[in-house]
């Protein structure tokens, strides 16, 4: 192997003319696939699509989405926009479905047959079958008189101009205006069931939204060794008490009520006044402070740090009692 060629191009864009027809070529694509979806969203026939939007919300059982080829490839994504937001759904290949994997279906699933031409043979297999079932088909198509059009409940058409492919043969534009139409259903129906980031975090809890969403004070929440002070307790006991519990700050207690907070920054004023030694926890504490309780939810508590500048919140559980402390250090 000629490790000299390792990481270069068959194609030498070294020249300005070559960079600047790369720069050209990326800018028509991005134009005509962008131009292309504003023709298509004044176009878009509304009536089929609130036909369409319909069969969805009422389905009872999964949208069943499928396609061949690189209509396979957007379908997969469709399905798995449905499925994050809400809606129950699944791919299904065509070939295989018309070898078994029709047993998957269910009377009360709707199907999204994808097809440009609406003539794909091994969507068009299946057609029969799907109508014995008694399953309503969406049919997401660039052809309006096609089979595929003319043996569905709703049709969704993409009609396009050309392929952005120089040959106009590769699927580009094409696909592209199918996953817009999947997004904008998947968005319709998330308004429509008032679906909320809460509950797109229960079908992310693997990730950052869902850890944030999903994550409860009483997930974080300190309990150990609490800095519990009475309003008489000296300045001295205070510090004493603090720097033995290593929280940053201390709570002071009233008939085993929380009445006040001090922190290190009210530790540090006090010292500038004069027999700062003579005060109790009743002369420097802060009033108020600000609470939550173990069952919220953790990012509602760190907005209302946030807004407040503090760093530590007590933590009380549903009979009012004090549970511990959230400390969040990056406000």
């Amino acid at each position: 192997m000629n490790l000299s060629m390792v990481g270069k191009s068959s194609v030498d864009f070294t020249r300005k003319n070559d960079l600047d027809r790369v720069v050209v070529d990326l800018e028509l694509v991005l134009n005509h696939q962008g131009e292309s979806l504003k023709k298509l969203s004044r176009e878009i026939d509304h009536e089929q699509y609130q036909v369409a939007l319909e069969l969805l919300l009422k389905c009872k059982g999964h949208v069943v989405v499928c396609g061949m080829g690189k209509s396979g490839h957007v379908g997969k994504k469709i399905a798995a926009s449905f499925s994050s937001t809400g809606t129950p759904s699944f791919f299904l290949h065509p070939a295989e479905a018309f070898h078994g994997d029709l047993g998957m279906l269910t009377k009360d699933d709707v199907v999204i047959l994808i097809s440009n031409s609406g003539e794909t043979n091994e969507i068009l297999q299946l057609i029969p079958s799907i109508k014995a079932f008694g399953n309503k088909i969406i049919a997401i198509s660039g052809k309006n008189d096609s089979t595929l059009t003319k043996n569905s409940t709703a049709t969704l058409l993409i009609n396009i101009d050309k392929e952005s492919c120089p040959n106009n043969l590769a699927p580009t534009v094409s696909t592209t205006a199918t996953i817009a139409i999947g997004d904008a259903l998947v968005v319709s129906l998330m308004k429509l069931r008032n679906f909320k980031a809460h509950d797109f975090a229960k079908f992310h809890p693997g990730g950052s939204l869902g850890r944030r969403l999903l994550t409860k004070v009483k997930d974080v929440i300190k309990t150990n060794n609490l800095p519990l002070v009475s309003l008489n307790s000296l300045f001295c006991d205070v510090i004493v008490t603090m720097n033995k519990c290593r929280y940053g700050v201390g709570l002071v207690i009233d008939n085993n009520e929380l009445v006040g907070i001090i922190t290190d920054g009210d530790l540090r004023r006090t010292m500038m006044l004069d027999h700062p030694f003579t005060m109790t926890a009743k002369d420097i504490m802060t009033h108020n402070p600000k609470k939550c309780y173990d069952h919220d939810i953790l990012s509602d508590v760190e907005k209302i740090m946030q807004k407040n500048k503090i760093s530590t919140v007590v933590v009380f559980n549903e009979n009012d009692d004090i549970s511990g402390l959230i400390q969040i250090y990056n406000i």
